[in-house]
């Protein structure tokens, strides 16, 4: 993929029909991360939960060229602290041969309009540890790091057991 440096960059939602390029980038991140096996993701699910009858979770996309370079894919929380919901960025991605053309941040730009749109009063989303050049982008765009709160999580045999009661 060749990319222009000076290339406007659009950001649009995500629409049916747009499931292959996201489990593309899914899969991408997942390389990225270091977890190229973990994606259990398909385009049937994708489908399922962005563009069913009551969608929870949804995904703004990056064109450069007329082609499909980042991804942004997110959800709403909630926050008793602030009593208004949160927006959650579960996954960012870039391409690499987009990275430094304005992608990262436009996206980031569409999803803080839409946080204000749907009144929210934050936005959220968590970096690997070792992710040093994303830290260091995030702080450029004025985002911090929370100290105190450690995520955690329960899944497979765990949830069934603990689902089961």
């Amino acid at each position: 993929m060749q990319t222009q440096k000076n290339a406007p960059v659009t950001i649009r939602p995500a629409r049916p029909g747009d499931e292959a390029d996201i489990l593309r980038m899914v899969v991408a991140l997942a390389v990225y991360e270091r977890e190229p096996d973990a994606v259990k993701a398909t385009e049937p699910s994708l489908k399922a939960t962005l563009f069913g009858d009551d969608p929870q979770v949804f995904a703004h996309l990056a064109e450069l060229d007329g082609e499909i370079v980042g991804l942004a894919l997110w959800f709403l929380t909630y926050s008793t602290w602030t009593g208004a919901p949160s927006l959650y960025l579960e996954d960012l991605f870039v391409a690499d041969a987009a990275r430094g053309t304005g992608t990262g941040r436009a996206l980031l730009s569409t999803l803080a309009r839409e946080a204000k749109s749907r009144g929210c009063a934050r936005m959220d989303w968590a970096v690997l540890d070792w992710n040093d050049k994303a830290k260091q982008f995030y702080r450029h765009i004025g985002a911090h790091h929370s100290v105190g709160w450690e995520p955690w999580r329960i899944e497979g045999e765990a949830l069934e057991a603990l689902a089961a009661g």
